[in-house]
């Protein structure tokens, strides 16, 4: 058994992660502020003896004795780290600076959940690890992209001067079930829209692309990364590298959710990345045979359905306290 600490675990990802590593038979520490995270998405792990929730902010210095480090701690939609990019950024860095001073003092293995927004709006498509990306440093979307990319920077030089045990993943586009419902990205946005019969907001013209990925498949490309020969500490692309419009998103969730919606085009926003696709060679060469296992209209009915029953919920909580 492995006493593992997994900072963001009450958000979208972390929920998941949290519950998998618990099914694998480890002790797991959730440690979270929740900006973003939720407590309704771990609750149910509560009665498990071998769970911990910890409400903590890791731009603060935390104590611990553990085995792994999972740094999944920052908000990562557009409408949350640019609600307060000052924090966005001090979460990023300051938290990555204190969860590597914890790893190493303790001798633990940390990953750094760091993203596909490190290569900006790319000029070179699929996306590989060596590609150093198209960044606006004092732009919009800058607090998110910069500070993972200074994340980035410290692990690799804890590792070199330090002899920290480091792992760095670069997760594209990812969606499913625990998502929130105003949480600002594309796939909630349409399902939601669909789902209440709204018009579905299409920024720019459509044809942007995106490569989107389950979140059983992500968190499966982490746990492999977090076993890797210590030699090994990436970045490594964690994606499905199936790569779809924004018009065909839309078009599969208007069919999947049998909605009458319209789709109506807005004005593309500032530094958004016309493509995006992950080159995922390096993955499956060192995350013992990894690949994405579940493709987007699969996924896509697990996630409607987890929306439709979350709606439904909170209109009769609604219905209720009136």
């Amino acid at each position: 058994m492995k006493r593992i600490l997994v900072t963001g675990g009450a958000g979208f990802v972390g929920s998941h992660l949290c519950e998998r590593l618990l099914n694998e038979g480890n002790e797991v520490i959730c440690l979270d502020n929740y900006f973003t995270g939720r407590k309704s998405k771990i609750s149910h792990l509560m009665d498990n003896h071998y769970f911990e929730l910890v409400r903590h902010d890791i731009t603060m210095p935390y104590f611990i004795e553990v085995d792994e480090i999972y740094n999944l701690a920052c908000p990562a939609s557009p409408v949350h780290y640019q609600h307060n990019p000052i924090k966005t950024i001090k979460t990023s860095v300051m938290g990555a600076i204190n969860m590597l001073g914890l790893a190493k003092r303790t001798g633990a293995k940390i990953l750094q959940a760091s993203t596909s927004e490190v290569y900006g709006d790319p000029e070179m498509h699929p996306q590989p690890e060596h590609y150093w990306g198209h960044v606006n440093p004092i732009g919009t979307r800058s607090c998110y992209d910069e500070g993972k990319r200074c994340a980035e920077s410290l692990f690799v030089n804890y590792h070199d001067s330090n002899d920290v045990l480091v792992k760095i993943i670069r997760i594209f586009n990812t969606y499913g079930p625990k998502m929130e419902p105003d949480d600002g990205r594309v796939v909630s946005n349409f399902i939601v829209q669909a789902l209440q019969g709204q018009d579905i907001t299409i920024f720019g013209d459509g044809t942007q692309t995106r490569s989107f990925q389950y979140v059983s498949d992500l968190v499966d490309g982490m746990i492999k990364m977090m076993d890797t020969e210590d030699d090994f500490i990436g970045p490594v692309n964690i994606g499905n590298p199936v790569e779809f419009t924004m018009l065909e998103l839309a078009q599969n969730i208007i069919e999947l959710t049998d909605s009458k919606s319209k789709i109506i085009h807005m004005p593309l926003p500032s530094d958004d990345p016309t493509q995006r696709k992950p080159d995922i060679t390096l993955a499956k060469e060192k995350l013992k045979g990894w690949e994405p296992k579940v493709s987007l209209r699969s996924g896509l009915v697990d996630t409607i359905v987890y929306f439709d029953e979350l709606l439904k919920e909170k209109a009769t909580t609604i219905k209720v306290n009136n």
